[in-house]
């Protein structure tokens, strides 16, 4: 075996990439990183009735925008190819190593019928399960020999003793022993010919030279049985790192259905990719400071795997959408107009001036998709209720932002310059002259020309994008309303 750390990725082509596939990726990525490594893709295509047109596509992207980018893979040989399972398939040689456990006493070929193994069913603790009993293991070998000759299907088992226990060492959970008993002797080789995914797994990363098998802990009950292929073969078992489970809110495990476990679904609810990078890498392992904002050279630097926790990690869409919004405070400008653009657009038809509107929101927003809440009221003023006016610590109620309003009319009338600083100047000598507090002025101004609560920006911005014309309208309308209510 090689000094060098070796890791790998092995995605199916299922569909989207669930967070903890790619937390996986991750913490293999780093792992090998971190010690100047290597990381692989291999495609683990071999269960055809799962494979989904397109997922191929959704892999190689969802690796190139988190960064994490492969040494060796299908579009990248380093000599131990070919990295597709279907492709090493073809070779045969799944089935050659199958037949070679077959004369070690090791596995056995099993004829037995749908019918059979229906018959076999038990129901243990409310889940129903197959134990396989060992039907075929007793054939003799002119039996079997027949039975292949006559072109039988069969698929060929694992021989697991049941008697004496079986170890193996993870580097997260220590030492772990099973009684042999509870092993079922699993499927290497399915009827179609195919590999099952457990045994390809064990092949496929002992040719390859892996040396650390990363995967999500429900794999510690699977792992005696790889651990048993390992030693039959007589080959030196990798390191096993099994990662803690990822839960939501409820400390159910992440579902599909929760609407955010995949890294396409964030990406659609307008999260950064490498905000959601550095938020998975914190479900499971953290640093010893306490840090929680890191690029991903960073976290190859201070990745530790030993450090990795064994209790389940829960997926805080708070905290995330916390860390993503300050991955957008910190982003460039030209990126971020590119990023939020298309947000803007949802809502803003008008020939406005969107990159000040975005300067705006750039500090106020946790995702992408919180931006055209902010800013519609631009594209239209909205229907709005005239309560807004009134506001206890700025002092204003409807008579007063009523008599603001119809002061400052005429004053932006004869306003040519509706710049920020013009506005402001003009306005704010108002306020003076008038000896009044600058919220009892800026209030119902604001009030009037956004209709919203909230807004982005200060009256003096807002009126700027939308213009002189618009700006005055909105002033009117405000007058209206508030004389209508006051009538």
């Amino acid at each position: 075996m090689s000094n060098k750390i070796r890791t790998r990725f092995a995605p199916s082509p299922t569909g989207r990439m669930h967070v903890g596939n790619l937390r996986t990726a991750l913490y293999e990525y780093l792992i090998a990183k971190h010690e100047g490594g290597d990381f692989i893709l291999r495609i683990e295509d071999t269960d055809q009735e799962r494979f989904v047109e397109g997922a191929l596509d959704i892999i190689y992207r969802t690796m190139e925008k988190t960064g994490l980018s492969h040494d060796e893979g299908p579009d990248k040989d380093g000599g131990y190819g070919p990295y597709v399972q279907s492709e090493r398939q073809k070779s045969g040689m799944y089935l050659e190593y199958a037949k070679q456990l077959v004369e070690k006493g090791e596995a056995y070929y099993c004829f037995c019928d749908k019918e059979r193994l229906e018959s076999l069913k038990q129901e243990v603790a409310g889940k129903e399960i197959v134990a396989y009993d060992k039907h075929c293991l007793h054939l003799s070998k002119e039996e079997v020999e027949a039975n292949l000759v006559a072109g039988k299907p069969y698929v060929i088992r694992q021989n697991n003793p049941q008697e004496g226990t079986t170890t193996f060492v993870d580097d997260i959970y220590g030492e772990i022993t099973v009684d042999n008993a509870e092993l079922d002797d699993m499927i290497l080789i399915k009827s179609d010919g195919y590999p099952t995914y457990n045994f390809a797994n064990v092949i496929d990363d002992h040719l390859m030279n892996i040396t650390h098998v990363v995967r999500g802990n429900e794999y510690i009950s699977s792992s005696p049985k790889y651990q048993r292929l390992y030693d039959a073969f007589g080959w030196e078992s990798p390191v096993y790192v099994h990662l803690p489970l990822i839960t939501d809110e409820n400390h159910k495990k992440l579902s599909k259905r929760s609407g955010h476990s995949s890294f396409e679904d964030l990406i659609e609810q307008g999260f950064v990719p490498e905000a959601v990078v550095n938020y998975i890498a914190l479900l499971g392992w953290s640093p010893e400071d306490n840090t929680e904002i890191f690029t991903l050279e960073e976290l190859i630097e201070k990745f530790d795997y030993r450090h990795i926790n064994k209790s389940p990690s829960v997926f805080d869409m708070v905290k995330l959408r916390w860390m993503n919004g300050e991955y957008i405070k910190a982003m460039d400008n030209d990126r971020f107009y590119e990023m939020a653009m298309p947000y803007a657009k949802q809502v803003i038809t008008k020939d406005l001036d969107l990159n000040t509107i975005l300067d705006m929101v750039k500090t106020r927003i946790e995702t992408f998709v919180d931006i055209p809440g902010h800013i519609d009221f631009f594209e239209e003023l909205p229907e709005y209720d005239i309560a807004m006016y009134t506001h206890k610590k700025m002092k204003t109620n409807s008579e007063n932002s009523l008599e603001v309003l119809k002061e400052v009319l005429p004053l932006l009338e004869a306003q040519e310059d509706f710049t920020v600083n013009a506005t402001h100047d003009l306005i704010m000598k108002y306020v003076a002259d008038k000896g009044i507090k600058n919220g009892q002025g800026l209030w119902p101004i604001r009030t009037a020309v956004s209709g919203k609560q909230m807004t982005p920006g200060g009256a003096f911005e807002i009126m700027e994008v939308l213009g002189k014309e618009e700006s005055l309208n909105r002033i009117r309308k405000g007058i209206e309303l508030l004389e209508k209510a006051l009538a």
